[in-house]
């Protein structure tokens, strides 16, 4: 079902005659009885996963379908569609054919017989968890569509954006080479407007897609760090969404840097009023004027809630722009009334920046932005002056599914996401590479905070593989620095040198001076330029910059092994050696790795904010969802998430449910029973509780069977 889903098209409007579509844009009761409690967990988890998919295809099904126009009254900020700007969903109508033949570019090669597919789509997605990651296919693969410019756009700018590729592409428009993008992570685009044959002309867009591991950039023949066999599954092709912008000649600029050299919009918050819900909001936008003659234009902003009604609207006042100029136009006011973004609640903004001429609205851009209080000092994270420890996952940035990868739906992601939210988690750390925008959105909209990678592996470099990470988190703070749940960014999964981390602060302290935002490492507590550090396999405190786990509890476990009493009787730790060594902290039953969870964090929590001067700032756990990567156990991917890869919770997912209660402490008592009981007559086992109480006492069928001694806590 959820790969059919990806390729609905849903009834919104459509432009005849062409292929672009215009894109308007309380756990389960528990059974106590010893008959049927333990198949009961395990369906009721699976029914309450199949009902949440059933609600969110209908929420989206019927929310995808209203337009700006449903949102009536005098209120309505601005009517987009009085602009020259238009952005159309280019994800349908592809052709993809697995191979290199010669001569594909050409806007006359027959492809008739070549397989069509709705983008996102990775070539090689059924794959996904079929082999491991070492054998997932890699080669060559072309991508081409056909399309036509609407009515009407002659004499606009035209421009492609792509979301992100795996791993390198060479793209021809009607037969001729438009440009290369290389790095396998980020957005990139291209101008295409001199390129284009004009309505109703029909026009050939064609990629060339290279996904192989060994991939070297052309110009320096140097590999990317982080394409890499272990971390970075390597879903190949047009493996995220594409979109094609057609705009006037005098325009807001899109923020897509390595390729066109451009920053877009800047929205950001200052003077926080926090109680009184109030802050100074600042947008900044970079304006392009490609006519013939100097501009003289207006610059307007107007911040609608999520209802539409405008909040806000404020006058930026007039620039006149030379041809040919490119200038940063700013606006700034007090906004008073605010909701703020927080954990668990994802209250988001449109912000429109508007141009006119003479009176006359020539671009509007909406931006989705929130505002939110950072503060980073005295080894603890706050979020709208309110101490928080973190507490969260680590997780593979390709975020993927069984047999369709990472290329899924929105919902999707929003389920996998809220999952997170749901089970008290309030961070997400991405792993090597910056997540997909698709994501980062996500996240948006659950209330989950981020921390954002650039691109890494596992160690420091020098010379042309360290400029590829310089350029690429340069291309991400721009592209994401309007999103309110990234909270980190992350130059490397092992210390870097002070001379990096300099530079890298220097590119947050440009692009993103006012987004309230971190720039550190993994380590690096002792670092006079970077304002986190992060732990891994020690347990560390901090009275200055926070110090957090990025990465604990790293044992594995599969969903179907629940303990040793029950089917198929996996005795816990039984599997291969590893590398020629004990195994059996990556074979582990579910009980155990729950149990093994609980004792992790306690670490954690023990020295949490309020229990002296130097504390822990949080911990986010390896992994939340079964991955396609390096894995130590016996099957073939990495089984230490808290969730299988279906997103069906194991034991250890509840656990931490019940720990993670609060913004630092609990502050809602739960109670979570690892295991099951239905077991063979007979059967004498110790039973564990995770609970947040002082004490638990055990009943069965209501006889007590006493109050249970208590360990880290929690157990």
């Amino acid at each position: 079902m959820a790969r059919r889903s990806r390729r609905l098209r849903h009834p919104c409007r459509q432009l005849s005659g062409t292929d672009l579509t215009q894109r308007q844009s309380s756990e389960p009761a528990r059974n106590q009885t010893a008959l049927n409690r333990w198949l009961t967990k395990d369906w009721v988890n699976l029914l309450l996963t199949l009902k949440r998919l059933v609600i969110l295809i209908g929420l989206v099904l019927a929310l995808s379908c209203i337009s700006p126009s449903a949102f009536t009254g005098a209120t309505r900020p601005i009517d987009a569609s009085l602009s020259a700007r238009t952005k159309y969903n280019f994800n349908s109508d592809w052709k993809l054919l697995v191979g290199d033949p010669k001569g594909t570019e050409a806007p006359a090669f027959d492809d008739s017989g070549w397989k069509s597919v709705t983008l996102p789509h990775a070539w090689n997605e059924d794959s996904a968890f079929k082999v491991s990651i070492h054998d997932l296919p890699t080669g060559v693969a072309w991508y081409r569509k056909r399309f036509r410019l609407p009515a009407g756009s002659t004499n606009q700018k035209v421009f492609l954006e792509f979301e992100g590729i795996r791993q390198a592409g060479e793209f021809f428009l009607n037969g001729k080479f438009i440009g290369r993008h290389e790095n396998g992570v980020m957005a990139f685009g291209f101008d295409i407007t001199n390129q284009l044959n004009p309505a109703p002309q029909e026009n050939v867009l064609a990629a060339r897609i290279d996904n192989s591991w060994t991939y070297h950039e052309q110009a320096t023949n140097s590999p990317f760090q982080w394409n890499d066999r272990n971390f970075y599954a390597n879903y190949g092709g047009i493996n995220k969404n594409v979109y094609l912008h057609v705009t006037d000649k005098l325009y807001q600029t899109l923020p897509l840097y390595s390729s066109l050299g451009t920053t877009g919009v800047y929205i950001h918050a200052s003077d926080f009023d926090i109680a009184g819900r109030r802050a100074t909001i600042t947008a900044e936008t970079q304006v392009k004027n490609e006519r013939a003659n100097s501009e003289t234009c207006d610059f307007e902003v107007a911040i609608a809630d999520p209802d539409g009604r405008t909040i806000k609207t404020i006058e930026g006042g007039s620039q006149t722009i030379a041809a040919g100029e490119t200038k940063t136009l700013v606006a700034s006011a007090r906004v008073d009334h605010l909701n703020f973004w927080s954990w668990g609640y994802g209250y988001l903004y449109d912000v429109y920046t508007i141009l006119k001429v003479n009176g006359r609205v020539v671009d509007v851009v909406r931006t989705r932005a929130g505002f939110r209080k950072t503060e980073f000092a005295h080894g603890i994270v706050k979020l709208n002056d309110n101490p928080i420890q973190l507490k969260g996952y680590a997780q593979r940035t390709t975020n993927e599914w069984p047999s369709i990868g990472l290329s899924v739906p929105p919902w999707l992601s929003d389920f996998s996401n809220r999952m997170i939210v749901e089970g008290n988690g309030n961070l997400i750390r991405w792993m090597h590479v910056t997540p997909w925008k698709q994501d980062v959105e996500s996240c948006d909209r659950v209330g989950l905070m981020e921390a954002m990678p650039a691109g890494d592996s596992e160690q420091d470099v020098t010379g042309r593989r360290w400029e590829q990470r310089v350029e690429l988190m340069r291309d991400a703070i721009i592209y994401n620095r309007n999103n309110p749940s990234v909270i980190f960014y992350e130059c490397g999964n092992k210390a870097i040198s002070e001379a990096h981390m300099q530079q890298m602060k220097a590119l947050r302290d440009t692009f993103d001076p006012h987004g309230g935002r971190a720039i550190g490492a993994r380590e690096m507590l002792d670092s006079k330029v970077a304002e986190y550090g992060g732990e891994m396999l020690y347990i560390d405190k901090s009275a200055a910059k926070p110090m957090w786990a990025m990465e604990y509890s790293r044992d594995e476990g599969l969903r179907k092994y629940w303990d040793e009493f029950s089917p198929p009787y996996h005795k816990n730790g039984d599997g291969p050696l590893y590398q020629n060594q004990d195994a059996s902290a990556y074979n582990r039953n579910q009980d155990s790795h729950a149990i093994e969870d609980v004792m992790r964090w306690y670490d954690y929590w023990r020295e949490r904010p309020g229990t002296g001067e130097r504390v822990s700032a949080g911990g986010v756990n390896i992994i939340f969802s079964d991955s396609n990567t390096h894995f130590r156990g016996a099957e073939n991917f990495r089984r230490s998430g808290e969730v299988d890869a279906m997103r069906l919770p194991k034991d250890g997912y509840f656990a931490h449910q019940v720990m993670w209660d609060g913004w630092v402490d609990v502050e809602h008592p739960r109670i979570h029973i690892i295991g099951h009981w239905n077991y063979e007559p007979g059967t004498k086992k110790e039973v564990y509780v995770v609970s947040s109480a002082d004490k638990v006492e055990l009943f069965v069928n209501g006889k007590s069977q006493g109050v249970g001694a208590q360990s880290s806590r929690f157990l």
